[in-house]
């Protein structure tokens, strides 16, 4: 058994009776149809319920999972101490989720939590479900998980990994996914008014509706961040749970009384469907018309690790030079004409120029220590370009040097500096020398051994 059912919820605290007294009938409809779904879960009778939450620990570099036995948290903060939710953790499955993550390269464990008590995303759907769930009935436990700042698709790999511990388990398990949507659609609301909120909910109410969950990577992400919305990496994570499953969408409702969007969606899971699974993480590669496959590989190295954390393969379609020669080579980015990242291999360690390109561009992304590391937000930005080299040759003299045609490796026992040849800004061959003993750290006046080689510049 593995995930049974998914639904996303809103979490708007005025819902509840106790903290609305009176209105909370403005949003009858998203009352309505939490009941239903409540209802709908306690039926289905799940032994553990996931639930992320944008209001659990976040990091912006990790998904934090709540440890412990047990926890519980009150409304105070919104007029209602009196109202306690409490619930028990599945201890097992969070355990198993930890050693998923990890063996996924996905950054998410019980480390760093800052509150123990339950958030107010966590506790309004479990107001519901407990309100629905028969007492003479085995109680559930809960999972409870943060978002992130990490990217969409991280978001979306770490879902898988929340299925296939469902399954390993053998865990009759409903997600939830808690998240409100824009909270900029009125004047009068709490923040305010802008055009792409309603054009933000009209979207992803479209996707709740046909559950295509990849048109969520299609959204414009400067549209997400106008819209001020705080639930979409909760859906996304819910997205992964339900890869390669046949699902049956129904969006229940939908309401912006208030100036925030309040969805309520169900996902019955109808069995596997392999052709709904989503690939766009293993970055198809494609070579444009007039694109260079140098540069189109490099490009599509660097995207494939920001978005999964691996390395891609070497895919097909390359020329057969890329596949069949072995060469040193450096990938060089560059954004609105500054350098922001440059690193290769003098000499090839690996067993094809194209996997040479691969894993430098992958080092040129998020290694180079003179930059921090690039972010999914700036490929669009970047101009890559890669450069193959000859074979080094040992110089005697600085005068067989030429900044134009050739690059320049200087030496000095362990310490080893490289320049390469035609950059802007180097213009006469002491200027190169002097640059790249600076690389090595090799100061003025020691001596030094000179190569020199030629590159192919790709851009």
């Amino acid at each position: 058994m593995s995930i049974i059912a998914a639904y996303i919820v809103p979490h708007p605290p005025i819902i509840l009776p106790e903290i609305g007294k009176g209105e909370e009938r403005k949003v009858q409809k998203t009352i309505d149809s939490y009941k239903k779904i409540a209802a709908e879960i306690a039926e289905s009778e799940p032994e553990t319920i996931v639930i992320t939450s944008p209001h659990a620990t976040l990091y912006a570099d990790y998904f934090h999972i709540s440890p412990g036995r047990h926890a519980a948290g009150d409304f105070g903060q919104f007029g209602a101490r009196g109202l306690v939710i409490s619930a028990d953790y599945d201890e097992e499955f969070v355990r198993e989720l930890e050693k998923t993550a990890e063996e996924n390269n996905i950054p998410a464990g019980t480390a760093g939590e800052r509150d123990p008590r339950l958030d107010h995303g966590t506790m309004i759907p479990l107001r519901f479900i407990q309100k629905a769930w028969d007492p003479n009935k085995k109680p559930f436990k809960i999972v409870r998980i943060g978002l992130s700042g990490e990217s969409l698709l991280t978001h979306y790999e770490f879902g898988k990994c929340i299925a296939e511990v469902a399954e390993k388990l053998n865990r009759r398990t409903v997600f939830v996914a808690s998240g409100d949507l824009s909270h900029r659609l009125k004047e009068d609301g709490p923040y305010g008014f802008v055009k792409e909120g309603p054009i933000f909910d009209q979207q992803i109410t479209n996707i709740m509706r046909s559950g295509n969950f990849s048109e969520i990577f299609n959204l414009d992400p400067h549209l997400c961040d106008q819209a001020g919305e705080c639930g979409l990496r909760s859906f996304v994570i819910m997205a992964g749970a339900l890869d390669g499953k046949q699902i049956e969408p129904e969006l229940l409702s939908y309401e912006g009384t208030f100036g925030v969007g309040y969805a309520v969606a169900s996902f019955k899971i109808k069995g596997i469907d392999e052709n709904s699974r989503f690939n766009r993480y293993e970055t198809e590669f494609q070579i444009n018309k007039g694109e260079d496959p140098y540069v189109a590989l490099a490009k599509a190295s660097l995207t494939t690790y920001l978005k999964t954390g691996k390395y891609m393969k070497v895919p097909s379609g390359l020329p057969a030079e890329m596949l069949n020669r072995r060469a040193g080579t450096f990938v060089s980015l560059k954004k609105n004409g500054e350098l922001r990242g440059c690193i290769g291999t003098i000499l090839p360690v690996r067993s094809s120029v194209a996997e040479e390109i691969i894993h430098n561009a992958v080092s040129a992304g998020v290694e180079d220590p003179r930059f921090p590391p690039v972010t999914l937000n700036e490929l669009d930005d970047l101009d890559f370009s890669v450069d193959v080299l000859s074979e080094p040759e040992d110089i005697s003299s600085p005068d067989q040097l030429d900044v134009k045609r050739y690059g320049v490796i200087v030496s000095s026992g362990y310490r080893r500096g490289l320049l390469l040849p035609d950059l802007e800004g180097v213009d006469t061959v002491e200027e190169q020398i002097d640059i790249a003993r600076r690389k090595a750290g090799i100061p003025r006046g020691e001596p030094i051994r000179l190569q020199r080689f030629e590159v192919v510049r790709h851009t």
